[in-house]
């Protein structure tokens, strides 16, 4: 899995590429944890190019959502995420808990 950070004025953009499994979401985990920790709750995982989410990958989802929506301070943005993987997002019942754009510019400029 690889993860690139990009922060704009608002927002971070967080670039997920590979596989979020049990082995790979610490890494992600550890990556957007940083981002909070500054102070920043505003976060856009763009997935275009990830092939599977475990329920490990879920977990960290959820757990930075609710990080994020925590006292009302900000949230998790999901974009380009490829069919398979809403599918898995919507079978765990969670297609309700993050808001979902088809493109970056259009999640940057949701903040």
């Amino acid at each position: 899995m690889e993860v690139t950070t990009t922060p704009y004025k608002r927002c971070d953009l967080v670039k997920v590429k590979g596989r979020v499994d049990s082995f790979t979401a610490p890494k992600l985990a550890e990556v957007v944890g940083a981002i909070t920790k500054e102070g920043r709750y505003n976060i856009i995982l763009e997935m275009g190019e990830v092939e599977y989410v475990s329920s490990a990958g879920l977990r960290v989802m959820i757990d930075v959502q609710k990080t994020c929506k925590q006292l009302g301070r900000g949230e998790l943005v999901l974009t380009n995420i490829p069919k398979r993987i809403y599918d898995t997002l919507e079978l765990a019942g969670f297609i309700p808990l993050f808001r979902f754009f088809d493109g970056e510019t259009k999640a940057v400029g949701s903040f």
